[in-house]
Formats: structure tokens, sequence, C-alpha cells
């Protein structure tokens, strides 16, 4: 690259936010980027602010107080919330946020209310082919699902509104091994398939396996950021993140 060209403006471009609740700043001069199709993941101990982050970009309970939140051009600081899904971003919080006691064709078909289109029913039918344990129990309540059930019908009704960027928040909470696998196999063919993610997740290991980028969040601002292979190898993140250095 030379001296005349620029690099691409990202999906996401998330400057010195402050954010929280009512009065109470958690963010504290945060910066992040998303590039299109690119997966980042953010680490850190509880409490460190990394679901305000989330929903702070997303507008889901949290209150920004300074800072900039641009997604696609857009300034979302401004944007009403009930139109981000719109405009193409999806939010997957913590705890799923199913309608559970409405059955898992109906919250699929939820995930794509704000489409005007016609298509639904081919939308739909892929969720069904991606995720063969939903088609399955399609007429069954999102109450009377396992655990990783639910977790792919939270993240299968977000991507009916096919996003440009998913924020997903501690997908693998509670999951047996296996099924976290299987959770994060799925992320991997989503970023595959271009959509950008930006993820937030306990298990350090296996997001900085699939991340192409990372921050670490501890006290409410950025404490370490870089690639996923620069991070997996500092000796602070392996302390404190992945259980101790490899050889140790």
């Amino acid at each position: 690259m030379n001296a005349t060209q620029t690099r691409p403006a990202p999906l996401l471009d998330v400057r010195d936010l402050y954010a929280g609740y009512g009065k109470l700043d958690v963010l504290r001069g945060v910066s992040v980027t998303v590039g299109y199709g690119e997966l980042v993941a953010v680490l850190g101990p509880n409490g460190a602010g990394k679901s305000t982050l989330l929903r702070a970009i997303s507008r889901f309970e949290a209150t920004i107080t300074a800072g900039t939140v641009t997604f696609d051009g857009r300034d979302l600081v401004v944007t009403a919330p009930q139109a981000l899904v719109g405009e193409g971003l999806a939010h997957v919080p913590e705890g799923r946020q199913l309608f559970t006691e409405m059955s898992v064709d109906d919250n699929l078909r939820l995930g794509a209310y704000s489409r005007r289109d016609r298509g639904i029913e081919p939308r739909l039918e892929s969720m069904y082919a991606r995720f063969p344990a939903l088609a399955k129990r399609k007429n069954a309540s999102a109450f009377s699902l396992s655990g990783g059930e639910q977790q792919m019908l939270a993240i299968g009704r977000a991507l009916m509104a096919q996003p440009k960027l998913l924020l997903l928040d501690e997908p693998s909470t509670g999951l047996a091994p296996q099924i976290v696998e299987t959770i994060f196999s799925i992320i991997a063919e989503l970023r595959a398939a271009g959509t950008a993610i930006l993820l937030v997740e306990q298990n350090a290991y296996l997001t900085l396996k699939h991340a192409d980028r990372a921050y670490v969040l501890e006290n409410g601002s950025i404490a370490l950021e870089g690639t996923a292979a620069a991070l997996a190898g500092n000796p602070r993140v392996q302390a404190i993140y992945l259980g101790g250095a490899p050889d140790a």
C-alpha cells in the first residue's frame, strides 16, 4: 500500500466510547473496529464491560454518554434502536432472550420482522438446513429445547434478518464441551460466508483459535489489542485467560 492509498473504512467503528447505565459509565474511552467479514473477539474478566459494549452498540439497555459508533457509514448514536436490525446489525444477547412460550418456527419468523421482501420462506428453510436439530423441533416451544438448541435458535433468529454484523454475547455459556465445539463451528461457518462478527466469550482458547483480531477489556477500558495469534502468544493473556503458557 503506497502513500496515496487509504485503508477501507471498517464496517463498525467505535471511537472513545463512554457508556453504561443511568449515571454510571461502565465503559471509559473504548475504541473498537470490525472490518467487513471479520471475526473480532472481546475477552476480559467478569464485570469488565464486555456485555455493556455490545449493548451500547445495539442500543439495548446501555446508554451512550460520549463517543461515536459508526456502522456501515451510519451514525448509530442518532439512529433509533428499533431501526438497527433493518440497517444490518443483529444482537444475540447473553441469556438468548427467546420467546420461550412460542414455537421454534415462530421465533425464527420474528427474526425477519424487519424484512419487507418475500425472502422469508427461503431464509427459514436455510435456517432449518443449517440447524437440523431445530428442523426436528420446529413446532416445539423454545422453552422445551436444550441449552444448545436454544443457542442455535437465538443465532438462527438473528440470521433471519441477514445481518452484515452479528453481535454474539457469551454463546457458549452453560453448554457441554461438545455443544460448545458445535457453536464455534457455526461461528466459523458464518465468518467464512462473509458475516462480520463481534464476539464476547469467556472461552479464550477457542475464541482466539477462530478470531482474526481480539481486544482485552479490563475495568471498562481496552488493556490489550492485536491479532488473535499475537494475543494467544502474549504471556499476560496466557497466564490470565489461557491457564498458563503452552509449555508451562
